[in-house]
């Protein structure tokens, strides 16, 4: 049943319970009174009439939106004006039928209001409850949807800021190859347009297998082993337990170039780039190894190391970890940790993302 449904079926079903057993404890005292009768569904009708107008005036000006103490004030004085009307119809009309109750009853007026305020704050209560938490669940959820938006969006503008990196220093590495070395500049070109490729998925993927970045991996350190020759030397050893394991597109590849960039570049004789993964305590554990000296991590790293902490954290929460950390006097590490429990949620949202 829709909610308006059972709105309705809660009114009828309500009212009319509450009234017909006073009406028929009045029938078991005092016999059947057709006028009685009538009464009893008129006040059905002038309850529901009543509570329904309750209803269109919260919901016309957003009470249940209201902080709690401006809130309470306006449903004691909403019960007590609904009481009211109650009171006021109702005393004229048992006057009239029933005026042996009144001999007895020196204060007819303060016992109806009794009466008829405990019904009204008991249904006014019921439905303001109900839906002032209601309220306050779907403004929950929509906080936890504008968050989620916001972080999403935050990644994707972290995802769209890596793609420049790599293609300036392939470009140039291809244009000393045109003329000396037109095959090897052919391959740089397939090369390149594999990381042009790899880039421009990146803004459309979340996580990809490491086995893919690795690849693209590959594709930079032979560019790069064009441009410097023997002078860079590079290393790659995966553990067959990670290859499938995701991990965010690109975020390799960054880490690499900071390292050749801001490390083998800046040595006097070279060096050397070495990436290894592993699988520790059901964590994924990267780490990246290079020639150099660590010295000030912006200076250092540049945007890619604020980048990959900002990406681990949005993707996988605090249990993914980034460090970097000068190792031995002329070797820098990073190391990367990604949690087991993320694999195959972001596995799901791939499968997803491709149909």
């Amino acid at each position: 049943m829709s909610k308006q449904k059972i709105y309705w079926f809660c009114q009828l079903f309500g009212w009319s319970l509450l009234i017909l057993v006073e009406y028929l404890a009045y029938v078991l005292e005092s016999g059947f009174d057709p006028d009685a009768l009538y009464l009893a569904i008129a006040n059905i009708f002038l309850g529901i009439t009543l509570t329904h107008l309750y209803r269109l005036m919260i919901r016309r000006w957003n009470w249940v939106r209201l902080p709690f103490f401006t809130l309470a004030p306006r449903v004691l004085l909403s019960v007590f004006v609904l009481a009211l009307i109650m009171t006021l119809v109702n005393i004229p009309i048992d006057r009239r039928l029933f005026p042996q109750y009144f001999i007895e009853e020196p204060w007819p007026t303060i016992g109806y209001l009794i009466s008829w305020g405990k019904t009204m704050l008991t249904w006014v209560l019921s439905y303001t409850t109900y839906h002032y938490v209601e309220e306050n669940r779907n403004a929950e959820i929509e906080r936890i949807l504008l968050k989620t938006s916001i972080r999403e969006t935050e990644a994707k503008v972290l995802r769209s800021q890596l793609n420049p990196h790599f293609v300036f220093n392939a470009l140039n590495s291809i244009r000393a190859l045109v003329y000396e070395n037109p095959t090897n500049a052919q391959q740089g070109i397939t090369q390149l347009s594999n990381l042009l490729r790899n880039s421009l998925l990146a803004d459309r993927r979340k996580t990809v297998e490491l086995r893919e970045e690795i690849k693209t991996v590959e594709d930079y350190l032979a560019l790069e082993k064009v441009r410097y020759e023997d002078r860079l030397t590079s290393h790659i050893e995966l553990d067959s337990r990670t290859l499938f394991w995701q991990v965010p597109p690109m975020m390799l590849q960054t880490l690499v170039e900071n390292a050749i960039k801001h490390g083998v570049s800046t040595a006097v004789g070279g060096g050397f780039v070495e990436v290894k993964s592993s699988i520790v305590t059901d964590k994924l554990h990267i780490i990246i190894r290079n020639t150099g000296v660590l010295g000030n991590k912006e200076a250092s790293g540049g945007f890619g190391l604020a980048n990959t902490a900002q990406r681990l954290e949005l993707l996988y929460g605090p249990e993914a970890q980034f460090q970097i950390f000068q190792e031995d006097d002329n070797i820098v590490c990073a190391d990367i940790t990604i949690p087991a429990q993320s694999e195959g949620i972001f596995r799901r949202e791939k499968v997803k993302s491709v149909e």
